[in-house]
C-alpha cells in the first residue's frame, strides 16, 4: 500500500501573493514610496548622512515603546499611559543622578524596575480585576503626568553625566581605522546584519517548503531579498559616512531581534496571539490568559521606562513636557504597521516599519516647512487610512 506523498502547493502569481499578504507588505511598500517622495521633494536632504542619523535618534523611543505596545494591542488591549510613564521615569532618573549623585547604571536599573512595577499595577487592574485597559491607562496617564510635574517641581533638571548621554547620543567604538571619511566598523556591521537577514530568509523558505507550506513566488522572494540587502547596506553606508552607528540603534536592533524571536519562535509568544484572537477559546485550551495580559503590561512598563531614559539622555535634561503625545505616536506606529484594532494580528517588523514611516513623514514635512498643525492633520489621515485597511481585511 503506497503512502501519500507531501506535495508542494501550486505556485502563486506575484500579484495574487501581494494581494493576499497586503497587511504584511503594504506598509513596507508605503515606506519606500514615502522615502523616495521626500528624497526628491527635499532635494536630497532626507537621506543625507546627518539627517538620516537624526531620524534614527529622534524616533528611537517610538521604536522601543512600539515593541511593547504591539504586545498589548495583540492581546486586544491598549495603553494610554506610556508617554506619561516615560516622562515620569526620566524625571526620577534626573533626580537620582543630578540631585542625589547616583551612578547612571544604578539609576537606570532602578528606573527599569520602577517601570516594571508601574506596568504590574496597571496590568493587575486590567488582567485580574477586569477593568477596561482604556480606563486604567487613561487614569495612569493623568497620575504619572502629575507625579512627573511634582518630582520636577515644574522645572527642568540636568545636565547629565556624559556617560549617560551616550545612551542616546553616543556612537559605537570603531575598531577599524576609518578611511576616506567612512567608519568601517559601522559599515561592516551593517552589511553583516543585512547578509544575516537574507540568510535567515533563505533558511526559513527552505523549512517552509520542506513542510509543504505555501511560500512566496520565487521571483518575488529573490527581488525582496536583493532589496533588503541593498537597502540595509546603503543605509549602513550613509550612517558610516557621518559618525558611525549610534548606540541607540544597537539597542533597537537587539530588541527587535529579541521580540521577533519571542513572537515567532516561543510558546508564550504564540499564546499571546491566541489570546488576542479569541480570549475565551484560549482560556478553554489551557492558556493562562490573565497571566499573559499581566505580563504584557509589565513588559510595556519596562520599555516605557527605557524609552524615557533614552529621551532624557538625548535632551540632556528631564522637562515637565517630556513624554507629551508619545502614546499617540507609539499607538499610531503599531496600527500603521499592520496591527489589528481587534487584536490577534500584528508583527514586530510591521511596528518598526510604522514607527519609521511616522518618523520619515515628520522629518520630511519639517524640512519642507509644513507647520505642525498640518503635520498632525496628515498623520491623522494616515492613521485613519491604516485602520480602514484593517477593517477591510477583517471583512474579506
Amino acid at each position: 500500500m503506497s503512502t501519500p506523498e507531501t506535495t508542494a502547493p501550486a505556485p502563486q502569481s506575484v500579484a495574487g501573493f501581494i494581494k493576499d499578504n497586503l497587511r504584511e507588505y503594504g506598509m513596507l511598500m508605503s515606506l519606500l514610496v514615502i522615502v523616495i517622495f521626500f528624497q526628491f521633494a527635499t532635494g536630497g536632504i532626507l537621506l543625507k548622512p546627518l539627517n538620516l542619523t537624526n531620524i534614527i535618534l529622534q524616533n528611537s523611543y517610538i521604536v522601543i515603546m512600539a515593541l511593547g505596545m504591539l504586545m498589548i494591542i495583540v492581546t486586544g488591549h491598549i495603553d494610554l499611559s506610556v508617554g506619561s510613564v516615560a516622562g515620569f521615569i526620566g524625571a526620577v532618573a534626573a533626580m537620582m543622578m543630578v540631585q542625589y549623585n547616583f551612578d547612571f547604571v544604578t539609576a537606570c536599573i532602578i528606573c527599569l524596575v520602577l517601570g516594571g512595577l508601574i506596568g504590574a499595577v496597571q496590568g493587575y487592574f486590567v488582567a485580574y480585576l477586569k477593568i477596561p485597559s482604556f480606563i486604567v491607562t487613561l487614569a495612569g496617564m493623568l497620575v504619572f503626568r502629575g507625579l512627573m510635574i511634582a518630582v520636577l517641581s515644574g522645572r527642568s533638571i540636568g545636565p547629565f553625566d556624559v556617560t549617560f548621554q551616550r545612551l542616546s547620543s553616543g556612537f559605537i567604538p570603531e575598531f577599524i581605522s576609518s578611511e576616506g571619511g567612512l567608519y568601517l566598523t559601522s559599515l561592516i556591521l551593517g552589511i553583516a546584519v543585512a547578509a544575516f537577514l537574507v540568510w535567515q530568509n533563505i533558511k526559513n523558505r527552505g523549512r517552509r517548503m520542506s513542510h509543504g507550506v505555501e511560500t512566496e513566488p520565487f521571483g518575488f522572494f529573490v527581488a525582496k531579498n536583493i532589496l533588503v540587502l541593498a537597502s540595509i547596506s546603503y543605509v549602513a553606508y550613509l550612517i558610516a559616512s557621518h559618525r558611525g552607528m549610534p548606540n541607540v540603534l544597537i539597542i533597537m536592533a537587539l530588541l527587535i531581534a529579541a521580540y521577533g524571536f519571542f513572537t515567532n519562535r516561543t510558546i508564550i509568544g504564540r499564546q499571546i496571539y491566541a489570546v488576542g484572537g479569541n480570549a475565551r477559546a484560549a482560556e478553554l485550551s489551557g492558556i493562562k490568559t490573565q497571566r499573559l495580559v499581566f505580563g504584557t503590561f509589565v513588559n510595556m512598563g519596562v520599555l516605557a521606562a527605557l524609552g524615557g531614559l533614552v529621551v532624557a539622555a538625548r535632551l540632556n535634561s528631564a522637562t515637565p513636557k517630556a513624554g507629551a503625545g508619545f502614546e499617540l505616536d507609539v499607538i499610531a506606529a503599531c496600527f500603521i504597521g499592520g496591527a489589528s484594532a481587534y487584536g490577534g494580528v500584528g508583527k514586530v517588523t510591521g511596528a518598526v516599519i510604522g514607527a519609521f514611516l511616522m518618523g520619515v513623514m515628520n522629518n520630511g514635512m519639517s524640512i519642507l516647512g509644513i507647520g505642525i498643525d498640518y503635520q498632525q492633520v496628515i498623520k491623522g489621515l494616515v492613521l485613519l487610512g491604516a485602520v480602514c485597511v484593517d477593517v477591510y481585511n477583517q471583512r474579506r
